[in-house]
């Protein structure tokens, strides 16, 4: 393995949620959760390996070291990769398998490998590369791992980023190797299904992906779009099938490359500012964390992604925030982080009658993203606006919103700026606009 020692002055211990890029989390037996993440930093390279976290709460991380003394060998030889990023871990029966990306920046010369360990906190073994890429031949970029389980229980491994889009390539369950891979253990040039793509127009910038099922049946895909330090956003998609078509709320397919780029793709989170907060700058590079079906049957999901400091972009963290799903099955994204143990997690309390959604609403609005922050604006929600709405239960609305068809989702939550509990609300328009609101006092 290669590996790049950290410098002795920097406190890692002291990291906590920062320096944590391209991340995803898994809980163990125990309740307790564990991030893992690009081997980034602002200031400069520490080390190669993974970096892993822990936490009781998902708001608090303590630095708990790196997954693998280095580089591992093959992956360094076919990429000269200095670290590893954006690790994917995954439980398969009693093993847990973190399929970890290998590139440098700019380039398409890239490996997804796997190691295996009996749990997330290791010792973790490097068994070999799964899928790769070279720059000079046309096809996605090995990085950027996701791996989904279909009803058929069909391992695929989903990847890409920028240049040729992204893939679904199907792995086999008893290794985690690609089903024709060339032999045990040797990895497999692609490419897989193809998922979705940009035009070249904006250099062909989606990456990140990470698909999930969606209530009732069927999937979504959650996509990074842009430049990573300033426009980076996240949008999603629906399909029948793991391996596709998706398609957005306004039936644009994410392959398609005749549709304006900017256009194709449903907005759910982008570079924003809450009243009184600070400007929270690209989010993205997203994974979703299900956990265990509660009292009501209703697994909590939790969107866990990176985000930067507006006043310094060079400064990034991990932030979590609820994910829900509205009535006919669209992913959206709370407004607020996730606050751990001050959040409330039974759904039969969420609100029930459209007169709950009445009162003084901070709202943020994704429509077309763009180089600039999405403000907040001040809105009134009155009986007459509110009175077209169905209340469906469980805090699922639908019906018409200034009079376009809309489906939306209310919900408790914690106020990060003015420290105190609320409800947030999440809303899409059939014209596929997403505004998501906080309920002042």
């Amino acid at each position: 393995m290669t590996t790049t020692d950290p410098a002795a002055t920097i406190d890692t211990g002291g990291w906590g949620a920062r320096h944590a890029h391209d991340p995803t989390a898994v809980r163990d037996d125990e309740g307790t959760y564990w991030l893992f993440s690009t081997d980034a930093y602002a200031a400069g390279h520490v080390r190669g390996g993974v970096q892993i976290r822990r936490s009781d709460d998902l708001v608090t991380w303590q630095f708990h070291g790196w997954a693998l003394d280095g580089v591992p060998a093959a992956a360094a030889a076919w990429t000269g990769a200095e670290g590893l990023w954006a690790p994917e871990v995954v439980r398969v029966g009693d093993t847990w398998r973190m399929y970890y990306s290998a590139s440098t920046f700019g380039s398409r010369t890239s490996a997804i490998g796997l190691a295996t360990a009996p749990a997330p906190t290791g010792p973790w073994t490097d068994l070999g590369l799964v899928v790769t890429s070279r720059h000079e031949v046309d096809g996605p970029n090995a990085i950027d791992a996701n791996v989904a389980v279909d009803t058929d229980g069909r391992h695929w491994l989903v990847y890409g980023s920028f240049f040729g889009g992204i893939h679904a390539l199907e792995l086999d369950p008893a290794t985690g190797f690609a089903v024709d891979a060339p032999g045990p253990g040797e990895p497999t040039p692609g490419p897989g299904v193809l998922l979705a793509r940009r035009h070249v127009s904006v250099e062909g910038a989606i990456e990140g992906a990470f698909a999930l099922p969606r209530p009732g049946g069927g999937w979504a895909l959650v996509v990074s779009y842009d430049s990573l330090f300033s426009t980076y956003h996240v949008r999603v998609a629906v399909a029948d099938q793991v391996t596709g078509p998706y398609r957005d709320r306004l039936g644009h397919e994410l392959t398609d490359l005749e549709t304006d780029p900017a256009a194709v793709g449903t907005t759910v989170l982008a570079s924003h500012r809450l009243d009184g907060g600070p400007v929270w700058l690209a989010p993205g590079h997203a994974a979703v964390l299900t956990e265990p079906d509660g009292p009501q049957g209703h697994g909590r999901q939790l969107l866990v992604h990176h985000v930067r400091h507006g006043d310094d972009p060079t400064q990034h963290e991990v932030q979590v925030r609820r994910l829900v799903w509205t009535s006919d099955g669209w992913p959206l994204i709370s407004p607020q982080p996730w606050a751990g143990d001050l959040e409330r997690d039974d759904e039969s309390t969420w609100p029930s009658g459209v007169q709950e959604l009445v009162g003084d609403w901070e709202l943020v609005t994704y429509d077309r993203p763009s180089s600039t922050v999405v403000e907040p604006h001040a809105r009134r929600l009155q009986d007459e606006d509110v009175a077209p709405l169905t209340a469906l239960g469980h805090g699922r609305f639908s019906g018409l919103l200034d009079g376009s068809a809309t489906e939306c989702v209310v919900f408790p939550a914690w106020d990060a700026v003015r420290g105190r509990a609320t409800l947030a609300l999440t809303a899409l328009a059939a014209d596929g606009t997403v505004t998501c609101g906080t309920l002042l006092p």
